[in-house]
């Protein structure tokens, strides 16, 4: 299966943020806000924690 691409335009440096979203299955987000639909979202019992991201 091939994956989405965004290609950056402009050399602009990217804004990202992250969120934890509440539901049914808290998601953890990760966006790219100066992009549109550049974001993922992964469950938050399978995001890797900080110290484990170091």
């Amino acid at each position: 299966m091939e994956s989405d691409t965004v290609v950056q335009t402009g050399g602009t440096d990217g804004e990202v943020m992250a969120a934890i979203e509440d539901g049914p299955q808290e998601e953890f987000i990760l966006a790219d806000i100066n992009t549109d639909e550049a974001y993922l979202t992964v469950p938050l019992a399978e995001a890797a924690s900080l110290p484990a991201w170091r």
